[in-house]
């Protein structure tokens, strides 16, 4: 008599696509609301019900419930029974423009720039040209940004935003107490350089960026109270000498470029350093084989739609271009959120 078997299979829905195919909408809520101020309101009041909420913030009365409780839903706002909203951890923690661990920068720049750039991506994967301010002949992005100090403000900000993170990791997974001096290449606000300064006391640090940038890097270090010991430096990496230093950090700098540009400002950090001193490089960093980081993809992508010839890149790649320059004991750290840095010494 035959045996009766059974054949186990695990359906295939379409709910991965339906979620990537939305996903727009998710974003969309999260920049209203920080449009809105939402977090940094219900920072500072405790609690609000709908009908003060849409009071405070002028929402309609149609969708000021749903929009709420969309937040709820993305676990950005909490509910209780009594029908009061606060925020959730997660919002306390990085979408109150009071709290020093903000990330809201970044996520105004995406929603204020890149949202609408990215309207265009098929454009660039067909062209391989940026499609922001550039796109028609239109200004470099950076100058663009550059000369227009409330753009500069916003994107300053950004930078902080996608750094501090980042700038905790490096504070805890590099041997600092074997150098007293840094520099931070590309320095934006001051994110990295102030948090080392907070971390380890003995360290005197240099923020090195455009000259339009002193203003709003010496505000942010002052609020901080590391002024006496972190200093901005104004300079052009491509036309100036890097800063003497014991350690030269280049975050979110490589990615920027093309492959020659990135070999040259390897070069130039490795001329800069001093025997035994060390070069920390950080970005999104894509896996080594290519298939898991998604982040580091898009981000990508994203240089492929803002720059000319940047794009990120793997760890075995950015090693064997510090090899390249003359680094040896090349190292790669695993950081918070999407990034990674490797750390080489001279």
């Amino acid at each position: 008599m035959p045996t009766e078997t059974t054949t186990s299979t695990t359906e295939i829905t379409p709910d991965p696509l339906m979620q990537l195919a939305f996903g727009f909408m998710g974003s969309k809520v999260l920049f209203a609301a920080l449009e809105l101020d939402l977090f940094t309101r219900l920072a500072k009041s405790g609690s609000r019900n709908c009908t003060e909420l849409a009071r405070e913030l002028n929402l309609h009365d149609r969708s000021a419930r749903d929009f709420l409780d969309t937040l709820v839903a993305l676990k950005l706002l909490e509910r209780d029974g009594a029908g009061r909203y606060t925020n959730s951890p997660l919002a306390a923690q990085y979408l109150d423009r009071a709290q020093a661990s903000c990330i809201a920068g970044i996520l105004d720049m995406c929603n204020a720039r890149l949202y609408k750039f990215w309207d265009h991506l098929t454009e660039a994967l067909r062209t391989g040209q940026p499609q922001n301010e550039a796109k028609g002949g239109g200004p470099d992005p950076f100058a663009a940004i550059y000369g227009e100090p409330a753009r500069l403000r916003q994107f300053l900000s950004a930078m902080t935003g996608l750094s501090a993170a980042s700038a905790r990791g490096i504070a805890a997974q590099f041997p600092w107490g074997d150098y007293k001096t840094f520099a931070d290449v590309g320095t934006a606000q001051g994110a990295v350089p102030a948090h080392l300064a907070l971390a380890h006391p003995h360290l005197n640090g240099v923020g090195f960026d455009l000259a339009a940038v002193r203003p709003v890097f010496e505000e942010y270090v002052r609020e901080r109270g590391v002024a006496d010991r972190v200093r901005f430096v104004a300079g052009d990496f491509f036309k100036d000498t890097l800063p003497s230093v014991d350690v030269i950090i280049m975050g979110h700098i490589l990615h920027d470029w093309d492959l020659k540009t990135k070999r040259q400002l390897v070069a130039k950090a490795y001329d800069a350093l001093p025997p035994r001193g060390a070069l920390i490089v950080y970005d999104a960093m894509i896996d080594d084989e290519r298939r898991t980081n998604v982040s580091g993809l898009f981000m990508s992508l994203n240089m492929l739609i803002e720059t000319p010839g940047g794009f990120d890149y793997t760890p075995a790649d950015c090693h064997g271009w510090l090899r390249d320059a003359g680094f040896r004991d090349m190292t790669t750290h695993r950081l918070a959120g999407v990034d990674s840095m490797v750390v080489a010494y001279r």
